[in-house]
């Protein structure tokens, strides 16, 4: 099991930037490496992919919609993941996830439902 912890959320206005960390624990080491991934979700609507970076941290792939403003990274020494979040936007605004799976395949995925772990979520309130 994996425990992901997200924090940094917070209010901020228009062109404004945050940078949201997800801190993990618990048996982290299992012979495969971990993906971790960024999502958001707004109230009636399903959970949007934000971004996601390879175990080694070498592979990271984003949302169109964040493409330029926002850049994932992680600290393996600290097992720690970042989402630096710049040039925000009030249609940024959402409950941001951390997640995460073992790369048991050696493939690079980023969809919602190869992710088996996850965070509590942390508000981002982006004001015009």
């Amino acid at each position: 099991q994996v425990q992901l912890v997200e924090s940094g959320g917070g209010v901020v206005q228009d062109g404004g930037s945050l940078r949201l960390s997800c801190a993990t624990s618990g048996r982290t080491s299992t012979g495969y490496g971990y993906v971790m991934g960024w999502f958001r979700q707004t109230p009636g609507k399903g959970r949007e992919f934000v971004a996601a970076i390879s175990e080694s941290g070498r592979n990271k792939r984003y949302a169109n919609s964040v493409k330029g403003r926002f850049t994932i990274s992680r600290d393996s020494a600290k097992n720690t993941g970042y989402l630096q979040m710049n040039s925000l936007k009030p249609e940024d605004t959402a409950v941001y996830y951390c997640a995460a799976y073992y790369n048991v395949l050696g493939v690079f995925r980023q969809d919602e439902d190869d992710f088996d772990y996850w965070g509590q979520g942390t508000q981002v309130t982006v004001s015009s």
